[in-house]
């Protein structure tokens, strides 16, 4: 499996009965494949659609059934399609169980930078602020560097999409739990050892005994 799919599969375990759980543009969006067919969860998307479900195939899409990234989707039975000031308010108003967000960088605090790089075109942050502010729990699923270049770091050197700490970084690499005591690492990626994480975060990262292995379902 490659990178993206390693990611989903991992965040998909995070997600329980009964829950309601944003997904992001992109590699969030994936999730929602990966999440085992007896677990009753609504998948949220800005756009105003709850009740998400897994990409259709090929020919089957429905133009105006789409996630907030425009891509298509299907819908789960109970679904249901509402307006963007509902959909902003179940966000702002807590209602949201769980976000996965996509990420550029997350610093030691467990801060989470992920709408715009200084200098490039940018349509604006979208909901990003509200979820990392009102979601319950906040999971950050990227890949560990960009083009070699860490993207877990001391500090965040690109702006903060909001000063609250995020709940857990999902990579190709490793699971790590940002903490009052650092960023914990929590699991390995099948064949990544403790060493190679460590030499492509730029932060330190809290090792507490053994890493127990990724748990892709």
């Amino acid at each position: 499996m490659d990178d993206r799919e390693i990611i989903a599969r991992r965040v998909a375990q995070e997600v329980r009965d009964g829950m309601l759980v944003n997904l992001g543009i992109g590699l969030p969006s994936l999730v929602a494949g990966y999440v085992p067919a007896d677990r009753h969860v609504f998948f949220q998307a800005e756009n105003g659609v709850i009740g998400l479900g897994a990409r259709p195939p090929e020919g089957m899409e429905e133009r105006d059934l789409t996630d907030a990234g425009g891509g298509f989707v299907t819908a789960v039975p109970g679904a249901a399609s509402i307006d963007s000031a509902m959909s902003f308010g179940l966000i702002r108003g807590g209602h949201l169980d769980m976000t996965v967000l996509g990420g550029l960088q997350v610093d030691e605090r467990g801060y989470l930078a992920n709408w715009m790089v200084p200098g490039q075109m940018v349509p604006g942050m979208g909901g990003a602020m509200d979820l990392v502010a009102g979601a319950r729990r906040v999971v950050v699923a990227m890949l560990h560097t960009a083009r070699g270049v860490p993207k877990i770091v001391p500090e965040c050197t690109l702006p903060l999409t909001a000063a609250r700490r995020v709940s857990l970084i999902v990579t190709e690499m490793a699971v790590i739990e940002p903490t009052e005591a650092g960023l914990v690492l929590r699991e390995h990626a099948p064949g990544v050892s403790v060493e190679q994480i460590c030499a492509a975060t730029a932060a330190a990262l809290v090792i507490l005994g053994d890493v127990a292995p990724m748990n892709l379902g």
